[in-house]
């Protein structure tokens, strides 16, 4: 099963790298650096949801959804910018990251150097093409249940998804004090160690 890397070095990857360029006004590099941080941490969310029977009935009801049967992922030139991505990729977020989304904004931004409204754009982007994509998968492997979409999302996530399920529990447990949130932005930018920076450096070398 493709992972995340097979994904960004896919030619789906780098239409979505070249697409959302173009949209943040931001050049390939920066782009592809900020959807290797966001990639893993709305896939970690769904990982984490996943885990509850709530959860997985909930992210299997929105897989068995056309809408996100992967055919997206067939005319995606098409689908970024529009507004059916940013209406779909802002629902997305909010039901997976449960309405703190700003924070792992911040974190991709300051992974990334994208500013933190850049960022939250990207995640939008972002969300449905995960999606579609994951509904692909549970399609092409025949998962109907929580155990087959908690395991795919796994195998999705490769070697690091447990560390990236406990960043994920961080960054939506930060009460934006500031104090927690420095902590994990520092995380996101590699200033401390074993922070997404090592993580992804891990997953995507």
């Amino acid at each position: 099963m493709a992972g995340l890397l097979d994904l960004l070095n896919s030619d789906l990857g780098k239409t979505l790298v070249n697409g959302a360029s173009q949209q943040l006004g931001q050049d390939a590099s920066t782009t592809s650096s900020a959807l290797t941080s966001a990639l893993p941490l709305i896939l970690g969310a769904m990982k984490n949801n996943a885990a509850t029977p709530q959860g997985a009935e909930g992210l299997l009801g929105a897989l068995s959804n056309s809408k996100h049967d992967g055919s997206i992922l067939d005319n995606l030139d098409s689908f970024l910018g529009s507004s059916d991505e940013i209406t779909d990729g802002a629902g997305i977020l909010g039901h997976v990251f449960n309405g703190k989304e700003q924070n792992i904004a911040q974190a991709v931004g300051a992974k990334s150097g994208m500013d933190m409204g850049q960022a939250m754009k990207l995640l939008q982007m972002a969300a449905p093409v995960v999606l579609g994509y994951l509904g692909k998968q549970t399609r092409q492997n025949n998962v109907s249940d929580a155990g087959g979409v908690e395991n795919l999302l796994g195998g999705l996530l490769g070697g690091g998804a447990q560390q990236e399920q406990n960043l994920v529990t961080q960054l939506l447990d930060a009460d934006g004090d500031g104090s927690v949130v420095d902590d994990i932005i520092g995380m996101a930018s590699g200033s401390k160690k074993g922070g997404i920076g090592d993580l992804l450096g891990g997953m995507f070398s």
